[in-house]
């Protein structure tokens, strides 16, 4: 039983007490907000990928022999697809994002990965695909050789991966063949998006743009859109408007928060983190079972039975608790390096932590991702 006792002697610290360089930091707008409207776009498409070494597709994955069918098929050879052979032909998906302002002939990167059980798309060519937005209609199409960052060798039992072969790249492999740009002509009123929302933030925002325009053009609707009146700040046109109020700087308001991934252990913090007056007690108890098969072997000309016959040993363990102190005004930073040095792990630090939200002491907020 491995038990740590933490006493912790804390004092909620208030917001006042907090210094203005802690919680208030100073950035461009165009570091924390957007432009409503102008966004990437997800496109997908399914394809084929030939040329590869053996590595493709086996011929029991039947939508494959089915796709290179009907392929042939378009192409004015009649196959069958139960006589097919897709050993150096792979089935794939194709994915890409339509950046902002995308007009045809635009050059997109896609991404490759493979459907079926292929063990590897190195050297391969992906044919002509055509890309599909949400709606159902052709915004782009893609073609070229894949890139692969790994590799997959090796047979009859042994063998060697690195990275990931069945996923690959075609740099500039897409092509964009339909205008889905936002039309910025249009647009009387243009809204500003925040990346967190925040009504300190959006206050901020449409106060700078009203003092550097020198009249009330910009209001915060909510915490997180700040809507500009475009007609009444007299520029010649939107982008010059959006080029000038994207470089004004601003204070922003973050919020305290604590990351912590249970996967990997992994803990994010803030500097600005504080903890409330809590004590706590954190312990974990291991049991250890392990079982031994052995085999039970009759005597010679006997009629018994060789026969394999487990034996369970099961083993626990306990540690003496032990027992660090903070200081007022602690930091969760502090706690971490406190618990580090009793030799916590960053899993029993990750519990701790959501522990101490549920109690309402942790002044932040704690995001498990």
């Amino acid at each position: 039983m491995n038990r740590i006792a933490v006493l912790l002697t804390l004092t909620v610290v208030a917001a006042s007490s907090l210094s203005a360089e802690d919680s208030v930091r100073k950035a461009l707008i165009r570091d924390v907000a957007t432009v409503e409207g102008v966004r990437d776009n997800p496109v997908l498409g399914y394809g084929m990928v030939v040329g590869l070494k053996g590595t493709g597709d086996r011929q029991q994955t039947v939508f494959t022999t089915q796709t290179l069918a009907n392929l042939l098929q378009r192409m004015g050879v009649q196959a069958p697809g139960a006589t097919i052979r897709v050993n150096n032909v792979a089935a794939v998906f194709v994915t890409a994002n339509l950046p902002p302002f995308a007009r045809p002939g635009t050059r997109l990167d896609v991404t490759v990965s493979s459907v079926g059980d292929a063990k590897s798309l190195e050297g391969g060519l992906l044919l002509l695909t055509a890309l599909y937005g949400a709606d159902g209609r052709v915004y782009g199409a893609a073609q070229g050789p894949v890139t692969v960052g790994g590799y997959s060798a090796g047979g009859a039992g042994n063998s060697k991966q690195v990275n990931h072969p069945t996923v690959g790249r075609i740099p500039g492999g897409g092509l964009v063949e339909r205008d889905s740009s936002f039309d910025l002509r249009r647009a009387e009123r243009v809204a500003l998006l925040l990346s967190e929302s925040d009504f300190s933030t959006a206050e901020e925002v449409a106060a700078a743009i009203n003092k550097e325009f020198g009249r009330t053009m910009a209001s915060a609707v909510d915490g997180r859109r700040v809507e500009i009146n475009a007609a009444a700040t007299g520029a010649p046109d939107l982008p010059a408007l959006l080029a000038r109020v994207e470089n004004l700087q601003v204070e922003v308001h973050r919020r305290a928060r604590v990351v912590v991934n249970e996967r990997t252990g992994t803990i994010v913090m803030g500097k600005d983190v504080r903890l409330g007056a809590v004590s706590i007690l954190h312990g974990n108890f291991s049991i250890e079972i392990a079982t031994v098969f052995t085999v039970s072997q009759p005597e010679g000309f006997s009629r018994g039975e060789t026969a394999v016959v487990p034996q369970a040993s099961v083993q626990a363990q306990e540690t003496p608790a032990r027992r660090i102190e903070l200081t007022q005004g602690a930091s969760v930073e502090q706690l971490v390096n406190g618990l580090q040095t009793i030799g916590a792990t960053a899993r029993d630090v990750i519990a701790i932590l959501q522990a101490i939200k549920a109690a309402g002491a942790l002044e932040a907020d704690l995001e498990v991702i």
